[in-house]
């Protein structure tokens, strides 16, 4: 028998029924215990992780699961795959995290060991982020409340989330004195550079909106307080807007502990062109080996290639799915489309990779039945690209067909939020032309496509494209690039025209609307200049 009193939630419960008492008061007495505490834990946690010692897990609602006594016996039941199943509890054990009930079933014969581990619920979860997130919101408006006398905080709040119902990233702050507000944002999270364009989005479709909304006095400034990491890609980008924006944008950093480090003055553009230069990466050679030709030539319309300096990697409409490599001297081929489970191909692996070229011909087309696929609705932009690729002029007759240069760094790795332009293409006229391309509504598409053009054109005024040769021997034409921004026509995100304002007239950013049935060619519906 269990002693009376034990009340120490690490020490383990027994029920003891099967030690055969006579007294039936004692026994019962402990049964109506274990199955009010039971009871208790399951009314405190609205979803319970279900693991059994046969290696079942699902995850149950507390209205899945019952606990009962029944002919002097505690009786545990809940839904699984197999549908309701009881277990006799023999004991039971909770720690404080899980609970761990030694059950049984059919008269013993088959026995169990089932934990049940409480989860948190979604609520829960954002309840506490929205917290924590708050109060470091409440501290950046008090730090903000000091860079400036007799300033107060009017308004104080989180940016929209991802999703209805969940809290943002960035603190939204208003302050105000006698004749002036000034609007104030910064991360409450950690932010990586790759986040610059995202931050700044949210922050210039915030201040236009309250801008617009707000009663006099008018917001005259707008203050951005970040991290060190965040600051210099985020004063490149400032650099890009238009005057009036910049002479109203002043910019702190401060450290993780929100610590003031120092106000930091905004680079005009002229400033920008006079900033050290990443190392111009090579462009890789386009020869294609034996492997890749033959490769090629099993579906000429659809797989390209994209050269790299260690080989080359074979795409089906811009899904990469083999690898060619040198080996000691040997070209080897590796496929698959899992990174992590590709093999060579080889005798024992030909029948695979068979079915992956078969399964990428019926599942990888614009004839697909099933648009659910995997193979259908990976990489939509890789394969929007590799269309392009076969013929940019579809989208601008005036470009030239080849060299065209897809994924194209203008720095090796990824600091700074660097990431690939997915078109750099030439003019007939000798101007340059940066692509990016999107088929989903992205709120970033503008400031990428700004951000790609200042590094296209700090190397371009630096002589580096010329001297790579990036074009053959076609002159580059001594003007800026021009933005081509090219999306489906219902997949432009609304904020596109507003963000597009708020560019400098500098840099010519023109707007691609192509049609929606786009996987079975490519067809321009609307192109004109956006700012």
């Amino acid at each position: 028998m269990v002693a009376q009193g034990r009340s120490n939630v690490e020490t383990r419960r027994s029920l003891c029924v099967l030690c055969g008492c006579t007294e039936k008061e004692p026994h019962m007495l402990q049964l109506e215990s274990a199955f009010e505490q039971i009871a208790s834990l399951f009314r405190q946690h609205a979803e319970w992780l279900y693991v059994s010692s046969d290696g079942t897990t699902h995850t149950l609602h507390r209205d899945e699961i019952d606990i009962a006594i029944s002919h002097e016996k505690l009786v545990f039941s809940c839904w699984t795959e197999k549908g309701n199943r009881l277990w006799r509890i023999v004991s039971w054990d909770w720690n404080g995290q899980s609970l761990a009930l030694h059950a049984s079933r059919k008269m013993g014969a088959e026995l169990s060991l089932i934990e049940l581990i409480p989860r948190t619920s979604a609520k829960s979860v954002t309840a506490t982020i929205r917290a924590a997130r708050q109060v470091r919101c409440e501290r950046l408006g008090r730090l903000a409340g000091t860079l400036q006398a007799e300033m107060v905080i009017e308004r104080l709040g989180l940016s929209r989330g991802p999703k209805p119902g969940q809290p943002g990233r960035y603190a939204q702050i208003l302050l105000r004195r006698k004749h002036e507000r000034v609007a104030v944002t910064g991360p409450v999270v950690s932010t990586q550079p790759a986040a610059v364009d995202a931050f700044l989005s949210s922050t210039l479709l915030w201040f236009r909106r309250t801008s617009d909304r707000i009663k006099p006095p008018h917001v005259q400034q707008l203050w951005l307080i970040v991290s060190p990491e965040l600051l210099k890609p985020l004063l490149y980008r400032v650099a890009l807007l238009r005057s009036n924006l910049q002479n109203i944008i002043r910019v702190f950093a401060v450290d993780d502990d929100l610590t003031l480090l120092a106000e930091v003055t905004c680079p005009t553009k002229d400033e920008l062109w006079k900033k050290k230069l990443a190392r111009f990466p090579p462009v890789a050679a386009a020869s294609i080996t034996e492997p890749t030709s033959a490769i090629i030539a099993e579906a000429p319309d659809a797989i390209d290639v994209v050269h790299a300096r260690h080989g080359e990697t074979l795409r089906y409409f811009g899904l990469p799915f083999a690898r060619v490599r040198s080996l000691l001297g040997t070209q080897r081929v590796w496929f698959g489309i899992d990174r992590s489970h590709r093999r060579l191909l080889e005798e024992a692996t030909w029948a695979d990779w068979q079915n992956l070229l078969r399964d990428l011909r019926e599942h990888r087309s614009a004839a697909a039945i099933d648009h659910r696929h995997a193979f259908y609705r990976a990489a939509p932009e890789a394969w929007l690209e590799s269309l392009l690729r076969r013929d940019i002029t579809m989208l601008d007759p005036g470009l030239i067909i080849a060299p065209l240069h897809a994924q194209f760094r203008t720095a090796r790795g990824a600091k700074l939020g660097i990431r690939p332009i997915d078109l750099l293409a030439l003019r007939q006229d000798g101007r340059l032309v940066v692509i990016e391309l999107k088929v989903s509504e992205d709120r970033e598409h503008v400031l990428q496509g700004a951000d790609y053009w200042r590094r296209v054109e700090a190397h371009r005024r630096r002589g580096h494209i010329t001297r790579a040769q990036l074009f053959g021997n076609r002159t580059i034409k001594d003007e800026a690039p021009l933005v081509y921004l090219v999306a489906p026509t219902l997949r432009v995100h609304p904020s596109f025209q507003t963000l597009a304002h708020c560019i400098s007239h500098e840099i010519e950013i023109y707007r691609f609307d192509i049609n929606e049935d786009w996987r079975s060619g490519v067809r321009v519906m609307r192109r004109l200049r956006v700012n």
